[in-house]
């Protein structure tokens, strides 16, 4: 083979490992199927007082405004074990964080961990309530 067909190669498969990591971690076709809720339904599951509203921003976006009732629990600490502030796998929690983006990724996170009532929010804009500072 020729240098350059070596080179091209690696190249095409650098790029595709960086696409599949940009796109964050894949749902596991065991997991829970992923839901979005707009802010309807969102405001709907946190009135009835079930629901665990997680904020998964860095603590110091959360300490700048964040959904009355939330807890901060940063997408970057979701990783192979269930948090330890989440209890019952069957409860419903909604996640958001900024833009939608990290609450995508912790919604994904947190059902292949074997929750299954996850609802991601998304981006904390959407919100039109007032926040708590």
């Amino acid at each position: 083979m020729s240098k350059s067909f070596f080179v091209v190669l690696v190249a095409v498969m650098l790029l595709f490992l960086m696409f599949k990591a940009r796109r964050g971690p894949a749902l596991n076709p065991d997991a829970a199927p992923y839901r979005t809720v707009g802010y309807g339904e969102a405001k709907a599951l946190m009135d009835d007082g079930s629901a665990t509203i997680i904020d998964v921003r860095t603590p110091g976006e959360y300490h700048g405004g964040h959904i009355e009732g939330a807890i901060n629990i940063p997408n970057e600490s979701i990783k192979e074990s269930r948090p330890a502030s989440l209890g019952d796998l069957e409860a419903p929690i909604i996640v958001y964080c900024r833009s939608g983006a990290r609450s995508k990724q912790a919604a994904v996170k947190l059902l292949n961990l074997g929750y299954t009532a996850v609802y991601d929010f998304g981006g904390i804009s959407s919100w039109t309530d007032d926040l708590v500072r």
